[in-house]
């Protein structure tokens, strides 16, 4: 899986690189079909924000969240990625 990180209006630091590497490497273990990640970090005044695109086979999953500490956004945002994956899983188990 390879993992894109862009940042508007914020730095992407080590820190920040290592925590979205070991949140999405525990969503790959739910889904090893994962083929690219595209995740954007933003800063909106107070507002930080963090989505991201999962290319998976059959099509995409697209996530975002909002919070004012970045790292919980990320936190939201594995969350909710974690759920659509799980209900991707089960649609191609079908059929």
């Amino acid at each position: 899986m390879q993992i894109n990180l862009t940042g508007h209006h914020i730095e992407i630091t080590d820190a920040l690189r290592d925590y979205v590497n070991t949140k999405f490497a525990k969503l790959e273990r739910h889904f090893d079909h994962i083929t690219n990640v595209h995740v954007i970090l933003n800063v909106e005044k107070l507002t930080q924000k963090a989505e991201a695109t999962l290319h998976v086979n059959g099509g995409e999953i697209f996530a975002d969240s909002e919070h004012e500490n970045m790292y919980a956004a990320i936190d939201g945002l594995i969350d909710k990625l974690d759920r659509q994956v799980i209900k991707h899983k089960e649609k191609m188990k079908r059929h």
